[in-house]
């Protein structure tokens, strides 16, 4: 009876814990969205001390005085310059994804069903690449692409993403948990390799492969630091470049933008969560 107690204790202990945790998560994003809802002169009496760099306290409010929509009015039907920066992302995403696609899922499938001299040690160099950091090839990459005269183009962002390793990986853990057999099996009926992997693996292995798109863009659309270092024009910058550009003044407008680029994420995410955590669940059984 004692144990049954104290599990049920530990039970309702980890519910408000976890309870608590998902609140304090989405405080800040209840904050951004009543802040979206708030005009310029209301933001002004808001952070009126911080502007004038006074020891007064900045007071908010959950809910406007006035609510309205005039910032999002605004930022979508008399900002070009965001609507630019929102196409930008767009197109790059979109870009580096199907990239991704054509190079890393064939990348994974040869490394995980093939045997070759030398396989060993160039996924542990896939492996390396994964873990360093952008700061430590920048230059490098900056370099190539100089030479290849594709700095200030959008080519700048979308090439070295495409060949990013962090998909491979996920791609890779997916196609080796299918048992070898089914591919024998599929060979011995007369099936070509092209027909294995896009009837036997592709299909077996897209939880994996999901997750890794879903993960890659979740990265591709939240990138500041490649489009910062390669563009110089801000005309071709993603959306994620936005937000440093707008002002003190023009906080409500910041609101909904970064309401708007946050919308586009949780769309994604609602509409692969399944596909998302059976790739990482999978992977990570397998590892």
């Amino acid at each position: 009876m004692n144990k049954k107690k104290t599990e049920r204790c530990l039970k309702v202990v980890s519910w408000f814990c976890v309870a608590g945790l998902g609140i304090l998560i989405c405080v800040p994003l209840a904050l951004l969205l009543c802040g979206s809802l708030a005009d310029e002169t209301e933001w002004g009496q808001r952070i009126r001390p911080l502007l004038k760099d006074s020891r007064e306290y900045i007071e908010w409010k959950w809910i406007p005085d006035y609510p309205t929509l005039n910032n999002y009015r605004e930022l979508l039907f008399y900002a070009p310059d965001f609507l630019t920066l929102f196409w930008n992302s767009m197109k790059m995403t979109a870009g580096i994804l199907g990239g991704q696609l054509l190079v890393g899922v064939p990348a994974a499938w040869a490394f995980a069903v093939y045997r070759f001299r030398g396989k060993g040690a160039l996924f542990s160099l896939y492996i390396l690449l994964m873990l360093l950091p952008f700061q430590t090839t920048m230059l490098a990459k900056y370099l190539v692409l100089n030479g290849l005269g594709l700095v200030d183009t959008a080519w700048a962002v979308i090439l070295p993403a495409v060949f990013s390793t962090f998909p491979v990986f996920l791609a890779y853990r997916g196609f080796q948990g299918i048992p070898s057999e089914l591919f024998e099996a599929a060979r011995m009926d007369g099936a070509g390799e092209w027909d294995v992997f896009a009837r036997v693996g592709l299909p077996l292995a897209e939880s994996s492969i999901m997750a890794a798109f879903v993960v890659s863009f979740f990265e591709v659309w939240n990138m500041v630091e490649e489009p910062l270092a390669f563009l110089k024009d801000m005309s071709l910058w993603p959306l994620s470049l936005y937000l440093p550009q707008i002002g003190p003044q023009q906080a409500g407008r910041a609101g909904a933008a970064s309401v708007i680029t946050l919308t586009v994420s949780l769309f994604v995410f609602g509409m692969f969560r399944d596909s998302l955590e059976q790739g990482i669940v999978s992977s990570a059984l397998k590892m």
